[in-house]
């Protein structure tokens, strides 16, 4: 790492801090080519889509003795979410995302699973097109390149796809209820995705 990296390292110490640097980045719109950046390239270019901004927490947590875990939830429209997992002293689990909508980013660590943390994420997905139908963890620890790359990491991409994930799905009847009530808030804020206490459990959120 060089300094200036360093620096960043020891001041981003807590998950808290970690979702609020992560909050102050610009959300990478990917505009002019597909990326996949890592901690390094996120930090040069100031932006980063869900995928590089859950590595750069994994990478922030791992500097300071927490495992490196991403949690990827897939979704029926194939736009995957992914965040980076963390567990409080108590070992309840919690989260680290960036994301358009500001209801899937940080989790605060307080699910007894995984799973439990997972389903936290079904009704904030729901847009126009997605619906979490599973989820999955990769541990990065024994990954290459992915910690400090200066290029992009397709390979997390492709083991994040590749890997099994478990079943997670709401039914249909609140899948519907939970659609409609978020494309009403959008005819009235098209511009606007809606804030985090739309949805039940915001204090839960980081």
């Amino acid at each position: 790492m060089d300094p200036h990296e360093r620096r960043l390292v020891a001041k981003l110490r807590t998950p808290l801090q970690i979702q609020r640097w992560l909050r102050g980045l610009a959300y990478n719109k990917e505009e002019d080519a597909p990326s996949l950046r890592s901690f390094r390239g996120v930090l040069a270019h100031k932006t980063a889509h869900c995928l590089e901004g859950a590595l750069a927490a994994a990478f922030l947590l791992e500097q300071h003795g927490r495992p490196p875990l991403l949690m990827d939830l897939e979704s029926d429209d194939e736009l995957d979410h992914v965040v980076a997992l963390w567990q409080g002293a108590d070992g309840r689990w919690g989260a680290l995302g960036m994301s358009k909508y500001p209801a899937l980013m940080g989790r605060r660590a307080i699910y007894r699973s995984v799973r439990d943390l997972a389903w936290s994420y079904v009704d904030p997905f729901v847009d126009k097109t997605g619906r979490v139908k599973g989820y999955g963890v990769l541990d990065l620890s024994d990954t290459p390149r992915w910690r400090a790359s200066r290029g992009h990491v397709w390979d997390v991409e492709r083991r994040l796809y590749a890997m099994p994930h478990e079943k997670l799905r709401a039914s249909d009847a609140r899948h519907r209820r939970v659609k409609a009530r978020y494309l009403a808030w959008k005819e009235k804020h098209p511009d606007r995705e809606p804030p985090t206490t739309f949805y039940a459990g915001a204090a839960r959120m980081l």
